[in-house]
């Protein structure tokens, strides 16, 4: 069974011959140590090694502009009272955006699972758009202007991947988008406005990701447990990254809850674990979460982006553990 094969298989709930694993997308400052320790020089080297499942390649066009310093601060349409004055803004064109390197990429990729498509964060674009503090206030004060510029920006993503599944076709397994949904505590809005203002243009994300025949993996960061129903009633085949240190995100609840209706894609703490664990504990973690989880789990780090904390012995542990054939 090729690594392709086999998540197409799990995310689906079909049997494999052994659990899948992906390492996730480690930080830049992370790649020199994994390579000392491992003795490699290049990334796909390392992925090999592992015995890597997973391919991450997105579509490029989701570096959405916002003129803002940072998070958190007040964006362009904090003041804003009316849906006509966001007609100003300079607003990206998906005709703008240029696949054909990504595309050559996904054809050159190799018996793997190809996660691609844009990202897509279209709730965190709308967020710095208002800034946090003024989306929130508006879901209750303007929402008619909350409306607008979440159309504004969800239409651009969704001509944008029009345009990219058109062309990759079937060298893409997984439509892979992230939107964090949640603190470490509970959602940033309540269950309420998730369902008014994220969930419209969310469904029609799926929906477009299964027109194309892609399997629909949602990235979502925080304790999202209660709208993990309607992640799965609007058609999100599986769940990453599990931030196992969230509220109601452990593996044991996940499972109880929402077993069988959903494959799940991360898992292993990286906030805590495997930065200061033994490579034993990690073995051991690596082997309760998917004995909750399996068959439909693939094993990677509770958030994708890896930091130069994590002793690379404690990689080794997780990737080793996660492939074993177990009888």
């Amino acid at each position: 069974m090729t690594s392709r094969e086999r998540v197409r298989a799990i995310i689906a709930g079909e049997e494999t011959d052994r659990c899948a694993f992906w390492l996730g997308n480690p930080d830049a400052a992370a790649w020199p140590g994994i390579h000392e320790y491992f003795g490699t020089s290049e990334e796909e080297e390392l992925r090999l090694l592992l015995g890597d499942d997973f391919r991450w390649m997105p579509a490029p066009g989701s570096n959405f502009p916002v003129d803002k310093e940072a998070h958190g601060e007040a964006g362009p349409f904090a003041n804003t009272e009316s849906p006509a004055e966001i007609e100003e803004y300079p607003w990206p064109k998906a005709a703008d955006i240029d696949f054909s390197p990504r595309i050559a990429q996904l054809r050159n990729a190799g018996d793997f699972y190809r996660a691609s498509g844009l990202w897509t964060p279209f709730y965190h674009n709308v967020m710095d758009l208002f800034g946090i503090e003024a989306y929130l206030m508006k879901m209750f004060l303007n929402p008619e202007v909350v409306h607008a510029v979440t159309n504004r920006v969800c239409e651009y993503y969704y001509e944008a991947n029009e345009r990219f599944f058109k062309e990759a076709g079937d060298l893409v397994d997984g439509f892979f988008f992230g939107n964090d949904f949640g603190t470490q505590q509970d959602l940033i809005c309540g269950p309420d406005q998730f369902d008014e203002f994220i969930m419209p243009w969310f469904r029609k994300f799926t929906d477009q990701g299964h027109r194309y025949g892609h399997q629909v993996i949602l990235h979502s960061c925080g304790a999202i447990h209660k709208v993990i129903d309607r992640l799965i009633d609007s058609g999100v085949d599986c769940l990453h990254p599990l931030q196992a240190k969230a509220a109601g995100m452990d593996a044991g609840t996940l499972a109880k809850d929402f077993g069988g209706k959903i494959a799940f894609l991360g898992g292993i703490d990286t906030q805590d674990l495997l930065v200061n664990a033994s490579p034993e504990e990690i073995t051991a973690e690596v082997e309760r979460v998917r004995s909750h989880l399996a068959p439909q789990v693939i094993i990677s780090p509770s958030h994708e982006a890896i930091l130069k904390n994590v002793p690379p012995a404690n990689i080794k542990a997780m990737a080793e553990t996660a492939t074993r054939i177990v009888a």
